[in-house]
């Protein structure tokens, strides 16, 4: 198949010539420089058009002794309506940092895959691992590509932690729909549920907690948030549903199974029959 270049060549059986020069590190710069028209910021509505589409909700992120644990529930609304139950909102952006999504659910998870090619096309390129503070400010600049559509209604601010093997510590950023990146200490959540969840972290967080603890208090913290917002989703005893939940320490990411999940979960629901609330 023939394809003209940028530059103008045309060649049979190869690649266009943009492909093939050095360029930045940055995949997101060369796609917006050979086909922009890919990039999910580049995609404006017709005037005066609005779309209803599924929003994730609620992420919540808390470090802990050796790391940070971040989690997300499953629910994606439309409107008054659920459109999905088992929605994947927090993904591995590489080998030690996840995002967690809230916004519009279909342009936040190309987003993040467009993302995950970034760090990996960067790694492949400057053949080493980009530092966390240089990928929280990647992940910005892809989010202020997004403002035009963000306008129109289809925001997306995810959350950002990752483990500092500078440091030697979890962190975590947030952000705005502008690209605005804010180091956050302790913990942190967004979303729809975000108020609630952040009010149950504050009471069940503190500093020293080892992992379990924090796993436990996020998923406490998911579980307030869906008391209170119907956005969120809360643990599907009945289908099996549980949250999402990725733990980042020296050894990289690695995702809860939802055998363990399950068995936290049950726990916390047994020990809220008779105090839905969860008053200590």
């Amino acid at each position: 198949m023939n394809r003209t270049t940028p530059a103008g060549d045309a060649r049979a059986g190869s690649l266009p010539t943009a492909y093939l020069r050095p360029g930045s590190a940055s995949f997101t710069e060369f796609v917006a420089g050979v086909a922009p028209e890919l990039l999910p910021g580049r995609r404006p509505l017709p005037a005066g058009m609005s779309l209803e589409a599924p929003h994730g909700t609620t992420i919540v992120a808390a470090e802990f002794a050796g790391g940070v644990i971040v989690a997300g529930d499953r629910r994606a609304t439309m409107g008054n309506l659920i459109a999905n139950r088992d929605m994947e909102k927090v993904y591995a952006a590489d080998e030690y940092s996840v995002v967690g999504i809230a916004g519009t659910a279909g342009i936040a998870v190309e987003l993040v895959k467009l993302y995950q090619v970034e760090l990996e096309h960067y790694e492949k390129i400057e053949g080493t691992i980009m530092s966390l503070e240089g990928k929280a400010n990647r992940l910005a600049s892809m989010i202020r590509g997004n403002l035009g559509l963000a306008m129109q209604g289809l925001t997306v601010v995810p959350m950002f932690a990752g483990f500092d093997l500078d440091e030697g510590r979890g962190r975590i950023f947030s952000y705005d729909v502008t690209g605005g990146c804010y180091p956050e200490r302790d913990h942190h959540s967004i979303g729809s549920g975000s108020l609630f969840a952040r009010g149950s972290l504050k009471k069940l967080w503190r500093p020293g907690l080892g992992e379990a603890e924090v796993v436990r208090a996020c998923l406490e913290a998911l579980y307030d948030a869906a008391d209170d917002d119907s956005a969120t989703g809360g643990p599907d005893v009945g289908r099996r549903i549980w949250p999402t939940l990725a733990v980042l320490d020296q050894g990289g990411v690695r995702f809860l199974p939802d055998d363990d999940l399950a068995g936290i979960v049950e726990v916390i629901v047994a020990h809220r029959r008779g105090n839905p609330g969860g008053a200590r």
